[in-house]
């Protein structure tokens, strides 16, 4: 199994339908767990918290909440009728429900914590880790220089702030794809 995080960044971008399609295509016959960035979805709970003081415990779950707009999003951009060529097939590839799984995660004693230092970047790495996926790839609107540390890129903002502790110490491959230039016809970054 891979689990591809899409960035919410890129939800705005004409050529995401196709392009995801056609990466998703490209890891075939593996199945995928596709997990949804929050973007402008989770970005409205931000815009929420800061005005009304929701606190992080309340906007984590609103946020999560807002995923699930966000997933069948994707899912209308892969599942209806593509302009060329055909859809996917549905049973290859999943689309995550992350508040589901969060809800599952606070099972665990190490579950994540409720902050908005924890994005989809963390989700999807510990649903990978949970998954025993082989690959987890984030798909996103920036550069990671190869060899660049979780941490740095974390401090960059090119992660979520808790994303190093969750892939620490984990035997997890983890790529970053710069998509946003790969959708603009600049070919595709791997980090």
């Amino acid at each position: 199994m891979i689990v591809v995080k899409v960035g919410g960044s890129l939800y705005g971008h004409p050529g995401l339908g196709p392009g995801l399609r056609a990466f998703l295509d490209s890891l075939a016959p593996a199945p995928v767990l596709l997990v949804p960035g929050g973007g402008p979805f989770a970005d409205a709970v931000r815009t929420l918290d800061a005005a009304h003081q929701l606190g992080e415990e309340s906007a984590h779950w609103l946020a999560l909440n807002a995923m699930r707009t966000a997933g069948a999003f994707l899912g209308d951009l892969l599942w209806r009728e593509p302009q060329a060529g055909q859809p996917l097939p549905e049973n290859r590839i999943t689309i995550q429900d992350c508040l589901a799984f969060a809800v599952d995660d606070e099972k665990r004693p190490d579950h994540l914590p409720h902050s908005w230092a924890v994005t989809s970047d963390s989700i999807a790495a510990r649903l990978a880790i949970a998954e025993q996926a082989c690959r987890l790839i984030l798909l996103k609107s920036v550069d990671i220089p190869p060899g660049t540390p979780w941490a740095e890129a974390a401090n960059r903002g090119w992660v979520d702030r808790h994303f190093p502790a969750v892939v620490a110490g984990q035997n997890l491959r983890v790529e970053a794809v710069h998509f946003r230039r790969r959708l603009d016809g600049h070919g595709s970054a791997a980090r």
